[in-house]
């Protein structure tokens, strides 16, 4: 396990970019904490660590983002408005791992996933966070 204190956004994002170097293809890594803890700004990290070209932003409204052109292609899930993992057959998630990109999921709780890696988020002020990465090589 690692643990992270984050004390703004910027330093949330480096720590995405860090276990970016850990991330291969068709590898999960399943977030967890609630509305506004940064997982969002974590994935920013982990794109831009793995060497994607489009920034990372919210999937809330799509519900899957891509981003493309690095080390490892990265899909980014928002599995809140899912009811059940069955549904991960319908948008393709599958696919995505078997074609070899690594996923990022939001609300992973949500689902009955097996993660490479666990990333908690825990709030200990403002801007403040304690991030904990559980898993390979950690």
């Amino acid at each position: 396990m690692r643990e992270i204190l984050s004390n703004s956004p910027r330093e949330t994002e480096q720590a995405g970019e860090e276990l970016a170097r850990l991330l291969e293809p068709g590898e999960i890594v399943a977030f967890r904490g609630g509305l506004g803890m940064g997982k969002t700004t974590f994935t920013r990290g982990l794109a831009r660590g793995l060497g994607c070209a489009d920034e990372a932003t919210s999937p809330t409204f799509t519900l899957m983002n891509e981003y493309r052109g690095g080390r490892v292609n990265l899909c980014h899930l928002d599995a809140y408005r899912l009811e059940s993992t069955e549904e991960l057959l319908d948008i393709g998630f599958y696919d995505y791992l078997d074609a070899g990109w690594a996923a990022a999921v939001e609300w992973s709780e949500r689902l009955s996933l097996t993660p490479t890696i666990t990333v908690t988020f825990e709030r200990t002020g403002d801007e403040s966070r304690i991030i904990r990465m559980e898993g390979k090589g950690l």
